[in-house]
């Protein structure tokens, strides 16, 4: 028994009818039934295996589409970073390969013919957990030259479990007149249930739309039935496996946008695009900045140990309206005596940071805390990454709450989207 071989498995109970996959457990044989899930069948529970087809060796070579350019669609450009939103699966194998040109997209989502010029291009393709800031500046760079190319618009596929910070970080290193779109799916391409195209096809018809900026793209409910186009910095992932997962925060969604009919909504101003298409970016980022979460006697020794490592920033996910242990005092002292920038944003997702309402607030306040009224504990690190790369302490400490990209509103939006 090979991979690509379909083969049907007996147990004692059940039999499963299958292609094998490869398997990361030497214990276990992996199987794609022909619902498109996989399954996983300990050996020892295996009776009898029998070989139904013999597999053979995929060929991944297809003649090209030859798809001439629309002059009535935008060009949009589709950047890929990994992740299951532009994959296509190959059945013979069941294994998901990464969708990186054109024709790849097309064939996968031929709806996107419709809708724009398409160009696909990789820059990258790693699990998103395995995000680095040093990786957030080569896909601005790719983004500058894409636009110099003649893009109207960038779409760019991520893996959704740091999509948020990535979009944070575009937000401020990128200044381009055009949309920047990040897009991606929480069920991958092989599964019945997966929302990769509809959101695909949002994000390609969001940035299609005569605005500017950065914005995430996901389910806006778990059916399939629209998407919300979410401001950059003002989003994050907020269930681990929902297809709705992506939530505005502290405001609402820009728009919402029907992939069936292509009608796009707006909640709120967009920032308009003034058609020029013009692009700066700048990648200057002090990487040496942590995000710390407040728990009940954390040590003080843990600021400490950043400190003496040479971090130049430190962002406390403070508790309620911005608290942390008296436990922590002492290392807090330290930080900021050595010339570290500490600010204080909530683990408590919804709510803003008031550090003068109570006692703890005010003490923190008179160690050397910056509160950060309304800003993401993920958008205050990149924030915080950007403004060290660039100014100095002092002038840091003005910036961090002034509103630069949309980071922070004056005002707290709370309807529930």
């Amino acid at each position: 028994m090979e991979v690509g071989d379909v083969v049907k498995i007996c147990t004692k109970d059940t039999e499963y009818v299958g292609v094998v996959l490869p398997s990361i457990d030497e214990n276990t044989v992996v199987i794609k039934m022909k619902n498109g899930y996989n399954v996983g069948i300990l050996k020892e529970n295996i009776e009898k295996i029998e070989i139904i087809e013999k597999g053979k060796k995929p060929e991944y070579k297809l003649p090209p589409l030859g798809i001439k350019k629309n002059p009535n669609l935008k060009n949009i450009a589709i950047l890929s970073t990994g992740g299951t939103v532009a994959s296509r699966v190959d059945y013979k194998t069941g294994a998901v390969h990464p969708a990186f040109t054109a024709d790849d997209l097309i064939r996968a989502v031929p709806e996107l013919l419709d809708i724009a010029n398409i160009e696909g291009k990789a820059i990258m393709n790693i699990l998103s957990e395995n995000m680095l800031p040093s990786y957030w500046k080569k896909i601005a760079e790719a983004i500058k030259e894409e636009i110099e190319n003649g893009a109207d618009g960038i779409v760019i596929t991520h893996g959704t479990d740091t999509m948020h910070y990535t979009a944070s970080a575009l937000s401020f290193m990128v200044d381009a007149d055009v949309p920047i779109i990040l897009v991606g799916a929480q069920r991958s391409s092989d599964r019945p249930s997966s929302d990769a195209a509809l959101n695909l096809i949002s994000g390609v018809l969001a940035a299609t739309e005569p605005i500017k900026g950065v914005y995430v793209v996901m389910h806006g409910e778990s059916g399939d039935t629209f998407c919300y186009l979410h401001e950059g910095v003002k989003v994050r992932k907020s269930h681990s496996s929902r297809r709705d997962a992506f939530k505005s925060i502290n405001t609402i969604p820009v728009a919402k946008i029907n992939p069936f009919t292509k009608e796009i909504e707006y909640l709120r101003e967009p920032k308009k695009s003034e058609g020029t298409k013009k692009v700066k970016i700048n990648t200057n980022l002090e990487e040496k900045v942590a995000l710390v979460k407040i728990y009940p006697g954390i040590s003080s020794d843990i600021l400490k140990f950043y400190v003496d490592n040479g971090y130049k920033g430190i962002v406390l996910e403070g508790t309620g309206l911005g608290h942390a242990p008296e436990t922590i005092f002492d290392g807090i002292k330290y930080a900021v005596d050595n010339g570290v920038v500490v600010v204080m944003t909530t683990q408590t997702i919804h709510g803003r940071v008031n550090m003068n309402v109570y006692s703890n607030g005010r003490k923190l306040q008179k160690l050397g805390v910056i509160g950060c009224e309304d800003m993401l504990p993920e958008v205050a690190l990149v924030k915080l990454m950007y403004l060290l790369g660039n100014y100095n302490v002092e002038e840091v400490k003005k910036l961090i709450n002034k509103n630069l990209v949309g980071e922070i509103e004056y005002r707290s939006r709370f309807d529930c989207y």
